[in-house]
């Protein structure tokens, strides 16, 4: 889990096969206890088109607006690319031409969660190395992964003190909200009267803060609630490891699971952060948006937003080709079928 940058490299070459393999009955169980992770845990989709494939087929737009980075992570390349189409489509909205870096970059942060720090730090040096060219031009870096940005934030001036070019990219990247309020003079923000109940990223509040994201909401003129909800609970790869699912559910259904499931299913469920999205999925009928989803949804629906409940449903995180994995879904009934009697075995084993 803690090179996951790694498997997902792999895993977009080949992408319906892995997604077949982790959603098998018996063999999805296979795979979860070999890596020491939780059955009763649903493995999150690979995209069948990463963002970045799907920015370099379709080319930049605005060739004469300011330019800004949108930072492709790994969660949003290669899980919910749908978040990161919707965050170029809003800045190209507001007038400024979106850069997508090509290269093969990453911040590292599940490394720390598991001491790699010398892997760490290779991935920030080559982190350095193609985005300094960038902020050397003074050009924003926007992230949409709140752990991401704390990386920038907190952990690369840290890790490199003495590099000016590491100490400009941490200063010269913002989330998204940041960016949006920080440029908002210059473009008008959509309306959106609607209900929203907000959960923060630990590694937000901790870094950055929510402030940005309030100002924001009340911009699009949300009426949003921001519990005290705390922790998630799955919080990165932990909730995922075997011995930690029962705790992770603890401590999600100590405020924030709860209040999801009470609410109208009109209201609009926001969290930025990978994780604190997949425990709301995995563990309700809900599931929440993006920041950015939420002002795409007030271009293309107006103050009102969309009709019916469940607005979520208008903007998935993914979506599957499903036409060209027909012949894989028809071997999964075979492939659980000779699964399912070793995973027997290997349990009385």
């Amino acid at each position: 889990m803690g090179v996951i940058i790694f498997h997902a490299r792999l895993a977009q070459h080949v992408p319906r096969l892995v997604n077949f393999a982790t959603k098998t009955p018996g063999l999805k169980e296979l795979i979860q206890k070999a890596a020491g992770l939780a059955t009763e845990r649903e493995m999150p989709p690979f995209a069948t088109k990463t963002f970045k494939a799907w920015y370099k087929e379709r080319g930049p737009r605005n060739p004469e607006g300011s330019p800004v980075v949108l930072f492709p992570d790994t969660f949003n390349n290669y899980f919910h690319p749908e978040v990161a189409k919707a965050a170029t489509e809003v800045l190209e909205h507001a007038g400024y031409r979106v850069i997508v870096p090509q290269q093969p970059l990453c911040c590292g942060r599940p490394l720390f969660d598991y001491g790699m720090l010398e892997t760490a730090k290779a991935f920030f040096d080559r982190l350095v190395e193609g985005l300094c060219p960038y902020v050397r031009e003074g050009v924003p870096i926007i992230g949409l992964e709140p752990s991401c940005v704390a990386a920038f934030r907190d952990e690369l001036p840290n890790m490199l003190p003495h590099e000016e070019d590491a100490k400009r990219l941490s200063r010269d990247t913002l989330t998204l909200s940041e960016f949006l309020t920080q440029e908002a003079q210059h473009f008008g923000l959509p309306k959106l009267n609607r209900k929203a109940i907000v959960h923060g990223h630990c590694h937000q509040k901790a870094i950055m803060g929510m402030n940005a994201e309030q100002e924001l909401y009340s911009k699009l003129g949300l009426d949003f609630e921001v519990p005290d909800s705390g922790c998630c609970g799955l919080a990165g790869s932990w909730g995922f490891e075997h011995d930690k699912y029962d705790l992770s559910r603890k401590i999600g259904e100590r405020r924030l699971l709860p209040t999801v499931r009470n609410v109208d299913r009109n209201t609009i469920l926001v969290a930025d952060g990978f994780s604190c999205k997949t425990q709301v999925e995995h563990a309700t009928e809900r599931r929440a948006l993006h920041t950015t989803q939420v002002v795409k949804m007030a271009l293309d629906h107006g103050e009102n937003g969309p009709e019916g409940d469940y607005p979520e449903r208008r903007y998935p995180d993914v979506i599957l080709d499903d036409g060209k994995g027909l012949k894989l879904r028809a071997a999964a009934a075979v492939g659980g079928t000779v699964a399912a009697p070793l995973l027997w075995r290997l349990r009385r084993k």
